[in-house]
């Protein structure tokens, strides 16, 4: 009978039940519950299971709980980090820190590039939403509906393909001066590379939809619809709202980096994407597309109206987006700024002092 009711002991259990063992002996316990002879010394285990079975059973049970649990812990430390679906919060911004030092190792021409077809990236999104939101229904609000719903696609493009918006650049790059991991005349370069990449891959994919034939109907409407409406708002309405359609998208961004998965990552851009779309918010970039196509179309406004009334204003606001609530807020609570004991000077570095681990003040 003993035999049976023990035949579910595995060699697994009783390495567990050594490991209990030792552990209630180390705590005192396992002394307590067995009787001692007279000699000081505990009495064999065969002694135990005829004088006190139901002891026994119990310290044999309580032991391979003791070591199982312990067994179990061991084992979730060891295969937890392979199959974590998501990188820390900490992780993603030391990741951003690396991509700031990729980007200013990197050759002008190469940045202009990956901007220019960033831009061709947000024309593309910015087409497919018009032609299917405009032709599908002129009702306003659906329209929104859908082109919030189809437009991320351009952000998942970008990230996947390694193309670069301004928008997210102008994060990036400040995250990593901040750090003291990139010069000022790095920055500067890059926010202004990346930004007139982006202006021509825009320029290209209108002038693309204007030659084929796109922008008819429904689609040269919902263009022309977007011109009167982005350059009826004032200069400071307009920068608020590229400020938060700035901090969206960085979200979007980050949380993309964080998701190990291609599924992770789509699911981390659409919602912050959609919800800029949706909420009105503007995006400089996204706007260079749509403002122009909607000249092509023949709104009636001219390209001045449309510099100033919109991508000035929405330009500025995404940079100080990108630099200050994006960049700054993450430096303070992951980065440099947040371990600043005292008020801290910013600080970039030369090129020679980052080969020498130097700093200058600017």
């Amino acid at each position: 009978m003993a035999a049976d009711s023990l035949a579910w002991v595995t060699p697994t259990h009783l390495a567990a039940t050594r490991t209990g063992l030792a552990h209630a002996a180390a705590q005192g316990h396992l002394s307590k519950a067995l009787p001692s002879s007279t000699s000081g010394t505990p009495k064999t285990t065969k002694t135990l299971w005829s004088a006190k079975p139901a002891l026994a059973v119990s310290l044999l049970t309580s032991a391979v709980a003791v070591g199982g649990r312990r067994t179990r812990r061991r084992l979730r430390a060891v295969h937890s980090e392979p199959g974590r679906i998501v990188a820390s919060p900490q992780e993603t911004y030391e990741a951003w820190v690396q991509k700031a030092r990729n980007l200013q190792e990197e050759p002008w021409s190469k940045t202009f590039y990956a901007a220019y077809v960033g831009g061709c990236f947000v024309g593309m999104a910015g087409l497919l939403s018009l032609v299917v939101g405009g032709n599908i229904t002129a009702n306003p609000t659906v329209r929104n509906l859908l082109f919030a719903a189809l437009f991320p696609v351009n952000l998942l493009l970008v990230l996947q393909t390694g193309a670069q918006l301004f928008t997210g650049n102008a994060a990036i790059m400040a995250i990593g001066a901040f750090e003291g991991q990139v010069t000022l005349k790095s920055l500067l370069r890059n926010w202004g590379l990346s930004f007139l990449g982006n202006l021509l891959g825009c320029l290209t994919l209108s002038a693309v939809a204007q030659y084929t034939g796109m922008l008819t109907g429904g689609a040269a409407s919902m263009a022309i619809e977007a011109v009167l409406s982005r350059c009826s708002s004032s200069f400071g309405q307009t920068l608020v709202k590229g400020v938060m359609c700035n901090w969206l998208l960085c979200a979007a961004i980050w949380l993309s980096t964080m998701a190990k998965g291609l599924s992770g990552k789509m699911v981390g851009i659409w919602f912050p994407i959609s919800m800029f779309v949706g909420i009105g918010f503007e995006h400089s970039i996204t706007n260079i597309f749509l403002l122009s196509s909607g000249l092509s179309a023949g709104a009636p406004a001219t390209a001045a109206e449309v510099i100033m009334k919109n991508l000035v204003p929405a330009t500025i606001g995404n940079a100080l987006a990108g630099a200050l609530i994006v960049g700054a807020g993450m430096s303070y609570a992951f980065g440099r700024l947040g371990r600043a004991k005292k008020s801290l000077r910013l600080t970039f570095p030369s090129r020679r002092g980052l080969e020498e681990g130097a700093l200058v003040t600017q």
